[in-house]
């Protein structure tokens, strides 16, 4: 018995060396998949949302030194009500982060609020961003094409990382002011100027 319990450790140290040794090769190949996923074709921004037409917005300076390092595209979107960020993702990337993160950075306080659906039956993460004493919920989803999708970002790329989604995934912050604003007559939503 004794000299079971000291060739098991021995076993996983050689384990444990063997997968480190492969592991460089592992990432390389995942590397490689998401490169080739990254240069695949851009089908177009939708030109709805939830049923309601999107009219582009042009990016903030802030927004567009940000798509230079994004392993795929960002686009701004209104659909009169709302304020919506697109995001084609062709690769597993962090910077591909919680909308929740953007808006802290920007010194909005957020306050997590309950999941909702969207018209899909997607199950949205959302939070309420306040600055100022304005105040707007905003939530997001990831989707891909074959109809999953992840209300969370770390969900979403451990799946990417794992292989168990393959690219490319289109991910939706959808903002919309609070009723209390709408009242007093103020302009829509609009996202920090960081992406």
């Amino acid at each position: 018995m004794r000299r079971l319990s000291t060739i098991t450790p021995a076993v996983a140290l050689l384990l444990a060396a063997v997968a480190a040794a492969f592991a460089p090769l592992l990432e390389r190949s995942k590397a490689s998949a998401a490169a080739v996923a990254a240069d695949a074709p851009f089908p177009g921004w939708p030109t709805h949302y939830e049923g309601r037409a999107l009219v582009a917005l042009p990016l903030t300076p802030r927004e567009t030194a940000f798509v230079r390092d994004f392993p795929g595209r960002v686009g701004r979107f209104t659909d009169g009500e709302r304020e919506i960020i697109i995001r084609f993702v062709g690769a597993p990337s962090r910077r591909l982060h919680a909308a929740a993160d953007c808006f802290r950075g920007s010194g909005y306080s957020v306050t997590p609020l309950p999941a909702r659906r969207d018209a899909t039956g997607a199950t949205m993460g959302c939070f309420r961003a306040t600055l100022d004493g304005a105040s707007m919920t905003v939530c997001e989803v990831i989707r891909d094409d074959r109809g999953e999708n992840w209300s969370d970002v770390s969900a979403w790329y451990w799946d990417g990382m794992l292989r168990a989604s393959p690219p490319p995934w289109w991910s939706f912050v959808v903002a919309e002011q609070e009723a209390q604003k709408e009242l007093k007559g103020e302009p829509g939503p609009h996202f920090p100027r960081s992406p």
